[in-house]
């Protein structure tokens, strides 16, 4: 007489957009999670975000891909120079530069409800893990345990999992780059069209118009000079760069903007690790590979390890073996992608930079099969749900 297989139970730790998208797609694989988040209330740390058709296809394949797209906006990741020139990508289709622009905080209470609220504890953030036979135990800083078969650190750049896991890898400071931004009602400033300009002393930014009528706007400076002044104050200073002196479009929106509003972030970089998993345990998203904004893909790029993480360990015999499938995939894409990202930082010309990031975008959302290096995309769907995709957008 043979029964059922036992359900395997995931401790994911870190309710952000990668934790609660591996809680949905390893609950989608028929695997019992509980997410463990160290604050309060689910709540989203910064303003909008962009998701490539990679993500959008894993949102589709989980169930929810329509739900995204109704809080998010259709938008293009085409540059300006500082007169107002258009940067030509030659070579490059229109697919390459389509992205979905979503407010994080709406993306995060969708994803929190298609874990299922009861289903994500709060106030229980990560103290340590202790491995042994069959399964891990889990020990949370409200005093509690969890037991499972696997632990997932989603828990971000600053990971406590990743500081057990692979011990003396602590986040970086990306000497001298600083992001500004904020999500504002337009108000009284037109703004006709999305504007993103690469501009001089390494400044980049523009303006954004959201699904409901508010603008996101950014600032980014690589080797900036030390900060004076407001966050307000520093993007202002930012801004003159980017529109050649002029009081343009985003220089009146970040006047506009309360100075409570604007978010400021020196940015942190994960170095690579040697490795991401051991037989019980595994980092993903911003916990194994927190990389520079300059790129916009992390938040798409952690969606794909969700994704994968649910597929391998939803299917597998056995939880070491699938995370060592986890593993062999996910390093030598991420190889991968530094050096694509570091090509774009280090362009010589707005031309140059323009280039690179069109050519790491589509690398980026190419289905397996069609570029030189295999992606988490393999595991979900084939190349018609990433064109799919990009024909939703």
């Amino acid at each position: 007489m043979t029964g059922k297989a036992p359900v395997l139970r995931a401790v994911v730790i870190g309710a952000g957009i990668v934790g609660l998208t591996t809680g949905v797609a390893l609950r989608r694989a028929g695997v019992d999670v509980v997410v463990c988040e160290r604050a309060p209330e689910i709540r989203a740390a910064g303003a909008g975000l962009g998701l490539w058709a990679n993500a959008l296809a894993v949102f589709d394949g989980l169930g929810i891909g329509e739900q995204v797209r109704a809080i998010g906006k259709p938008s293009e990741m085409r540059f300006h120079d500082p007169s107002g020139r258009l940067l030509d990508t030659p070579g490059f289709d229109a697919e390459d530069h389509r992205y979905l622009l979503v407010h994080r905080a709406k993306l995060t209470g969708l994803l929190a409800d298609a874990v299922g609220r009861e289903n994500i504890r709060l106030g229980a953030g990560f103290c340590a893990f202790e491995e042994h036979n069959g399964g891990v135990t889990v020990r949370l800083t409200d005093g509690s345990t969890e037991e499972a078969e696997v632990l997932v650190g989603a828990d971000g750049a600053y990971s406590a999992v990743r500081a057990q896991l692979v011990p003396g890898t602590p986040a970086q400071e990306h000497r001298g780059h600083h992001a500004w931004r904020a999500i504002v009602p337009a108000g009284g400033v037109a703004v006709a069209e999305n504007r993103l300009v690469l501009g001089t002393n390494g400044c980049r930014g523009g303006y954004v118009r959201t699904h409901d009528g508010s603008v996101y706007w950014l600032v980014n400076q690589f080797r900036s000079p030390p900060l004076t002044g407001t966050p307000r104050h520093q993007a202002l200073e930012r801004a003159r760069h980017l529109e050649d002196g002029r009081d343009g479009v985003l220089t009146r929106l970040i006047r506009a903007t309360p100075e409570e509003l604007v978010l400021h972030n020196h940015v942190v970089l994960v170095p690579p690790l040697p490795h991401w998993v051991s037989a019980r345990v595994a980092l993903a998203g911003d916990a194994a590979h927190a990389m520079s904004p300059h790129i916009t893909a992390g938040a798409t790029l952690g969606v794909e390890d969700a994704a994968l993480l649910g597929a391998l360990v939803g299917a597998a015999d056995d939880v070491p073996s699938a995370l060592a499938a986890y593993q062999a995939d996910r390093i030598p894409r991420y190889a991968r992608v530094a050096e694509l990202s570091a090509a774009v930082e280090h362009s010589a010309t707005p031309q140059e930079f323009a280039r690179h990031y069109t050519a790491f975008s589509h690398w980026m959302i190419t289905p397996p099969g069609h570029r030189e290096q295999p992606g988490a995309a393999a595991c979900l769907a084939g190349a018609h749900v990433v064109k799919q995709s990009l024909r939703h957008l």
